[in-house]
Formats: C-alpha cells, sequence, structure tokens
C-alpha cells in the first residue's frame, strides 16, 4: 500500500508492526507512531514488562520520542495512530501535548478514554476510530488466547 492510497491506513500499519513487536517481546501488543507532515517522528510499543513501568505504554513512550525529536513540548502538528484507543493516562499525556490529531485502531470499552469522554484531550484535538480495528483486535486477542 502506498501512502498516498490511504494515509491513516498506511501509518496504522506502521503502528501494528510496532504492535507487533510488543507482542514479538511478550508486550501487550500495542504501538504507536508519531506523523508530523508525511514523516514519521516516533515509533514505540508497550514496553511495561522490560522496563517494570506501567507508564511505558506505547503512547507515553512515542511522546517523549517526538517531543526530542522536535525539542519542543507541543504536538500541535502531528498525528497520534495507536492500534488501541488511548487509557486514561495516554488521553492526559495527549492533551498535555496538545496533540493536533489522535487515529486508533481497536476500541477499548473498559479502559479506553472514550468511555469519559473527549474533555481530556486538547480542544482541537480531532479524534478518528475503527482504523484497521480488525487487525488491531485480531492481535491483542491472539496475545490473551496465549496469556490466559
Amino acid at each position: 500500500m502506498s501512502i498516498f492510497d490511504n494515509p491513516d491506513e498506511f501509518y496504522m500499519q506502521q503502528a501494528l508492526r510496532e504492535a507487533q513487536a510488543a507482542f514479538d517481546e511478550d508486550e501487550i501488543p500495542v504501538g504507536a507512531i508519531i506523523v508530523s507532515g508525511d514523516r514519521i517522528i516516533a515509533r514505540a510499543h508497550n514496553n511495561t514488562e522490560r522496563l517494570h513501568d506501567v507508564t511505558a505504554h506505547a503512547e507515553m513512550l512515542a511522546f517523549t520520542a517526538a517531543t526530542n525529536y522536535l525539542d519542543a513540548k507541543y504536538l500541535t502538528d502531528c498525528t497520534l495512530y495507536v492500534t488501541l484507543e488511548p487509557c486514561v493516562m495516554c488521553a492526559g499525556a495527549a492533551g498535555w501535548t496538545q496533540i493536533g490529531r489522535i487515529v486508533y485502531g481497536a476500541s477499548d470499552p473498559k479502559r479506553g478514554f472514550e468511555r469519559l469522554g473527549r474533555d481530556m484531550l486538547h480542544p482541537k484535538t480531532v479524534v478518528h476510530s475503527g482504523i484497521l480495528a480488525a487487525e488491531c483486535e485480531t492481535l491483542l486477542k491472539d496475545f490473551f488466547k496465549l496469556h490466559r
């Protein structure tokens, strides 16, 4: 797939590669990338087990990498692509970064931020959901089948 065919699907496929890396490392398979313009400026996947850090979610690690790359604390002109709906912690951090756009794959009705509303995000942040949701959900379900 070319980036020009469907940019959201193209970038979500990149986030899925990160999620697969998490799966391969026995981490919950969530992957995230941050795009500025047409360039990926950050890639991350869950590292809570390896780092023994419950805050080492893919989004949090990607925010840090992107702000370091840009040498700025705000990500207003960036898009976060993440395979699973961000949790409340990650959505709160997204609000602080003032990220311009969030695109996620699978919904998370138990821990996702949407159940509480979008008030924790910056008012200008645009959210799109369901991009490659089936692929994102399958990876998560496969992981949990192995661990339950």
